[in-house]
């Protein structure tokens, strides 16, 4: 499940020593799993700190506590510590953590919300905005809502078909189109006004 080295192992139980905290261990977490954005989250834990539900991994001189549900985006992850001329470095490589891309064989609405997920809403985020899915017909027209700075934003409708439509065409077999359902005039703070936009 998690590979984790004899010097990743002497190098927690080091720090877990010098605590001096009776039941010290090390606590494993994914951060925004799935996402473009995932990340893991490496820290000391008690055990009066743990939730119940984390994974235990018996190491050398500690417990590594893996969180439950972050279980399925760190198999296969690895932990190591190298020692360098200007100190220690460890190193931590989870495979999994930003999730897979799903078959051709998934259901159409879970390859559109992944390509939002990882592709559409983090090159919207240079404008402050993102999409979210509202539905899916049956012959495969997207409807998605603008939010952030695309709520309200003059660039909307250029956005969706030369980007987003184009996108999402082009890489999910069975979209024949992406329609905007946002109401446009609730839009808080546009990246570009409507009225403003040429």
């Amino acid at each position: 499940m998690i590979d984790i080295s004899e010097s990743a192992q002497a190098h927690f139980r080091r720090l877990v020593e010098r605590e001096a905290i009776p039941g010290l261990g090390v606590r494993l977490s994914a951060l925004h799993p799935g996402t473009p954005r995932a990340d893991v989250r490496l820290e000391f834990t008690e055990p009066a700190d743990l939730a119940g539900d984390e994974w235990a991994i018996d190491c050398n001189g500690f417990t590594l506590w893996l969180d439950a549900k972050s279980v399925p985006f760190l198999e296969g992850a690895q932990i190591d510590y190298e020692t360098k001329a200007t100190g220690g470095q460890l190193q931590i490589r989870a495979p999994r953590i930003k999730g897979e891309a799903p078959a051709e064989s998934a259901g159409l609405v879970e390859r559109v919300r992944y390509l939002i997920d990882n592709e559409i809403n983090p090159q919207l985020a240079s404008h402050r905005g993102h999409v979210t899915l509202d539905s899916v017909d049956a012959d495969g027209v997207v409807y998605l809502q603008f939010g952030g700075g695309c709520h309200g934003c003059g660039m909307a409708d250029v956005t969706l078909k030369q980007g987003i439509e184009r996108t999402m065409i082009e890489k999910v077999p069975g979209v024949t189109a992406v329609r905007d359902a946002t109401d446009h005039a609730t839009g808080a703070a546009p990246y570009i006004p409507r009225d403003t936009a040429a």
